[in-house]
């Protein structure tokens, strides 16, 4: 497929970029929601192994990207403002698509727009345990590991060089490694670039990843819905960012859930089999 339009809108939360493929015709149409962190431009390589005539939407979901950069107090927040973008577009959705943070907040949504998304596909979802979210564990930004990462850079080659073998970046296509740091930097000034998610806006996200319980939402969603889901791995030391977030059981807990169960893939199973993952992703529709 060719290059992306870009586009702004102004939600309430601020400004959210969003990425088009594709115009409405007689192929599927597509949302896609990333991961913490990450941003819609990761997607680049599933987009490319999906049917040229796929009308596609990835959005920079708030404080990631090029969109706006607010403090993350809760979930609500991310998963509203893609939900006010999607109204806004009033596009019927055949399918829509969350990796990991994105999985969790594209059922908020989906529970929000009854009805603009036709099927739900949820890539190793960070929806855990319905005990977490009764009694929410206190987490802290300011000490979350991700709150130290580097954010001064020469380049996107200078990030790949230094990512491409260290894990779990070394587990990823190195395409799509290359298409995360290209578009993964801003300019700072001094010839120098940050990360588009800052450390401190990915360590709020993760350390607000419990304020908002899915679980009476999922209860209300009657699309069909795939969960693409990772094994967990055994921690040893430091947290594995590779393991799967994921209950083996959660499918069971939609109205039409189905488990998928890839044992060879990670969390990170778009960023590793950008193909293989497209079509899962497009399986069955039609």
């Amino acid at each position: 497929m060719t290059q992306p339009e870009q586009h702004v809108f102004s939600s309430s939360h601020g400004d959210i970029c969003y990425f088009e493929w594709g115009r409405a015709g007689i192929g599927p149409s597509v949302l896609l929601l990333h991961a913490t962190g990450f941003h819609a431009r990761c997607w680049d390589q599933v987009v490319a192994a999906f049917p040229p005539d796929t009308r596609v939407i990835a959005v920079d979901q708030l404080g990631h990207g090029r969109s706006a950069r607010p403090e993350i107090t809760d979930w609500h927040m991310i998963a509203d403002a893609t939900a006010q973008l999607l109204k806004s577009l009033d596009i019927p959705f055949d399918i829509g698509v969350g990796h990991s943070m994105g999985g969790h907040c594209l059922v908020q949504v989906a529970a929000q727009l009854t009805g603009q998304i036709g099927r739900l596909v949820l890539v190793d979802p960070v929806i855990m345990e319905r005990e977490t979210y009764l009694d929410p564990p206190d987490y802290s930004a300011t000490n979350h590991m991700v709150a130290k990462r580097r954010n001064s850079w020469a380049g996107p080659d200078e990030m790949f060089e230094r990512f491409c073998d260290r894990h779990p970046y070394r587990l990823w296509d190195p395409v799509v490694l290359r298409d995360y740091c290209e578009h993964g930097l801003l300019p700072a000034g001094n010839g120098t670039f940050e990360l588009a998610c800052p450390p401190q806006s990915e360590a709020s996200v993760y350390a607000t990843s419990a304020t908002v319980d899915p679980w009476p939402l999922m209860e209300n969603i009657s699309q069909p819905v795939t969960i693409l889901r990772a094994p967990q791995i055994e921690q040893k030391g430091g947290f594995d960012f590779a393991s799967s977030p994921t209950p083996p059981g959660l499918a069971e807990f939609f109205v039409l859930g189905t488990d998928i169960y890839i044992d060879n893939l990670t969390h990170f199973m778009p960023m590793q089999e950008p193909a293989t993952i497209a079509g899962l992703i497009l399986q069955n529709h039609g």
